[in-house]
């Protein structure tokens, strides 16, 4: 084994996996994208009838509930949970304001426990050491 070689690639790994989600994450959350141009082309559409927007609405909210009810049902169970809480106040967040708010705090809280976790795998790992 080499002297430069890391005896324990996880953390670097991981530095460098959450690196990568969040340049995708940002990547996908830029305004220029075609899929949002095409998005608010429609909805500009929409906002003209509004027996269609109220519908879209109500479908949204429909939708976007049952996906983040339904998450938060599946949270103690094994499997993807908060994905789907996120995957439904994302959608939600398409047309609620409050929806985008809840999920900008999951996401502050989920970054300040990823933290918390990292320092405190560091500071196990350190005593052990």
């Amino acid at each position: 084994m080499s002297a430069s070689a890391n005896p324990d690639p996880h953390p670097t790994d991981a530095d460098g996996l959450e690196r990568e989600i969040r340049s995708e994450i940002a990547d996908a959350e830029r305004p220029d994208r075609p899929i949002r141009r095409t998005l608010r082309r429609v909805r500009s559409w929409m906002a003209g009838h509004p027996l269609l927007e109220r519908l879209y609405r109500v479908g949204v909210a429909l939708f976007g509930g049952v996906l983040a009810l339904g998450g938060l049902i599946l949270v103690p169970l094994p499997g993807p949970g908060w994905l789907v809480v996120f995957l439904g106040l994302a959608i939600l967040g398409t047309e609620f304001h409050w929806a985008r708010r809840i999920a900008g705090w999951l996401k502050r809280q989920l970054d300040r426990f990823w933290a918390w976790w990292r320092q405190y795998r560091a500071q196990r790992a350190a005593r052990r050491a």
